[in-house]
Formats: C-alpha cells, sequence, structure tokens
C-alpha cells in the first residue's frame, strides 16, 4: 500500500506541471492588455511610455518563453508573482479569500453527507413505496432548484421568521470572522450559503447513493448473507453500504473540488468575498497572474482530492487490492 501511495503522489506531480503549461498557453491566448486596462487607455488615450513601463513593471515584455520558465520556476517554490491589477502578492489575495470558500464547501459537504446517504439509503431498501418516491422528488426538486434563487429563498425565509418572532428582521454578517474567534459570529455567516450549496450537492449525490445501493443489494454475496441468516442491519451497514459508497465517494469528491471555485453565484448572493469572487474579478482584469494561481489552485485541490478518493476505495471495498 505504501509503494501504492508514493506512486500516487509522485503522479501528482507531472499532473500539475502539465495543467501549469496549459495554463500559461491558454492565459496567452486570451485577448487585451491588462496596462490598458490599468492606464485607463481602453479607448485609445494613454501614453506609450506609461505602457512600455507598465509592460516592464508586470515581465510582460520578455520572451515568452522566459515568461514561462519564470512561472514554472515560481510554482515549483510556492511563488505565484504579484497581481497584475492590485499590485499585491498573489498568495495574499488568495489567502485572504480561501477560508470562507473552503469552510462553506466544507460544511455543504458534511450538510450532503447527512442527507444523500441515509435518505438514499433508505430509498433503495424501500424501492417503489412512497418513502421511495418522496425521497426521489426531494432529490429532483434539490438538482432543479438554481442555487441563487435557493439562497435568496433562504434569505427572505429568514428574514420573514426573525421579523415574525422578534419583530426586527436577522441578517447573517457578511464580515468574515474565523470560527476560532467568534464560532457563533462565523456559523451565522456560513450555515446558509453552506445549506443551500449542500441541498443541491446531496441531491446528486442521493440518487447516486439509490441506484448504487440497488445494484449491490442484488449481488450474490448480499444474498448468501440473508441465507446465512444475519441480521438485516448488519447487511446493510458492513457488507452494502461500504460497497456502495465507492461511486458515491468519488461523485462527493469531484463536487468538494468544485466548490472551491464554483461558488461564483452563491457568493454573489450571500455577498461574501471568496475565492469564487475573486476568479471572477481576475479575469475582469485580465490579470493574468492571478487568474494562472487560482487555476492552479483549483487544479491542485482536484488532484489532491482524487487521490484521497482512491486511498478510500481500499477501505471501502476490500475487494480492491493496491498495486
Amino acid at each position: 500500500m505504501y509503494q501504492y501511495i508514493a506512486k500516487r503522489v509522485l503522479l501528482t506531480i507531472p499532473t500539475l506541471l502539465g495543467a501549469a503549461a496549459l495554463v500559461f498557453l491558454l492565459m496567452r491566448l486570451i485577448p487585451g492588455d491588462i496596462c490598458l486596462v490599468r492606464l485607463g487607455g481602453g479607448g485609445g488615450s494613454f501614453d506609450p511610455k506609461a505602457l512600455i513601463a507598465c509592460h516592464a513593471e508586470i515581465g510582460v515584455d520578455k520572451p515568452t518563453i522566459v515568461q514561462f520558465l519564470d512561472f514554472m520556476w515560481g510554482i515549483v517554490r510556492f511563488d505565484f508573482g504579484t497581481s497584475m491589477w492590485s499590485g499585491k502578492p498573489v498568495a495574499t489575495e488568495i489567502l485572504a479569500r480561501l477560508p470562507i470558500s473552503l469552510e462553506i464547501a466544507i460544511l455543504g459537504t458534511a450538510v450532503a453527507i447527512a442527507i444523500a446517504i441515509p435518505l438514499g439509503t433508505i430509498s433503495a431498501l424501500r424501492q417503489n413505496t412512497w418513502l421511495d418516491v418522496a425521497v426521489r422528488i426531494f432529490a429532483i426538486g434539490g438538482i432543479a432548484t438554481p442555487s441563487f434563487w435557493l439562497g435568496i429563498m433562504s434569505v427572505l425565509l429568514v428574514l420573514d421568521v426573525s421579523a415574525a418572532i422578534t419583530g426586527t428582521p436577522w441578517m447573517p454578517p457578511i464580515d468574515y470572522v474565523p470560527i476560532w474567534k467568534d464560532p457563533i459570529r462565523n456559523l451565522s455567516m456560513a450555515i446558509l450559503p453552506a445549506i443551500t450549496v449542500g441541498y443541491r450537492y446531496a441531491a446528486v449525490s442521493m440518487r447516486m447513493t439509490r441506484s448504487a445501493m440497488l445494484e449491490v443489494m442484488r449481488e450474490d454475496y448480499v444474498r448468501t448473507a440473508r441465507a446465512k441468516g444475519l441480521v438485516a442491519k448488519l447487511i446493510v451497514n458492513r457488507h452494502a453500504l461500504k460497497n456502495a459508497l465507492l461511486p458515491v465517494v468519488t461523485l462527493l469528491g469531484i463536487e468538494f473540488a468544485f466548490l472551491i471555485g464554483g461558488l461564483v453565484v452563491t457568493e454573489q448572493v450571500f455577498n461574501l468575498n471568496g475565492v469564487g469572487r475573486l476568479f471572477v474579478q481576475a479575469v475582469q482584469n485580465q490579470d493574468y497572474t492571478l487568474t494562472q494561481a487560482l487555476v492552479m489552485l483549483t487544479v491542485a485541490i482536484f488532484v489532491f482530492t482524487n487521490l484521497l478518493v482512491d486511498l478510500l476505495y481500499g477501505w471501502l471495498d476490500p475487494r480492491i487490492h493496491f498495486a
């Protein structure tokens, strides 16, 4: 197993470097000039000397191959350079916004797991009953409901309920406070976005859990366990559920990685200054350096999440052998 882990970890290195090269090339194909945006010369009125000085300052006057080598060397040293727009270090820009996006992603995943696995399992065990139908309607509703609409409705519901109970509408705080400094204030800000994200996240995982459980419950080893007289609860928990969770864990891992940079709409609705909003601002400002770093962050999260999922396979299904 240790050899397998070492191979998988080493495989992430060429994967990340290849993704970095692709990101660098694609970013250079995007039309536009960040210096024109900074100088306000989009309409043609700008100082050519200032434009040359701006290019020299941010390093885009160098040959493309030199820029690429500098970019790759910076990745190796975990130095992503300076933002072309704000002039601040890219690492500072990202670290200031990553905690809130990471917290929403973790809480949303926890909400999804708490909803999807129990309801998906119950739906499979009570196939074609009213309970199964109710769970499937609940899942389809989560898939069909846009996240921004659900977020707006949750805010309005909280406002109405708080006004009816206390007489004063309550709004969650918009400034981020770390959970170790003020847990109540932190959770009051993060709980609504997490539930909004987790519901849709759970709807997809719920359907996957149900399908996987239906397939596993028809396997020969489950029928053998029943014939041997094992308790139904033991059969479900020890034999069926762990094996059925393989595709569910894969889906949860992919969705978690996506949530880190894919919460643009949710962050906009709840006025959260996270990585998703920073992504949009970097693209709008044609900030190549910051955009490259954010894309690489997303790629790295996907790669390491897939690595963790692969390692979980062996624990969930003893039939899997690491080689």
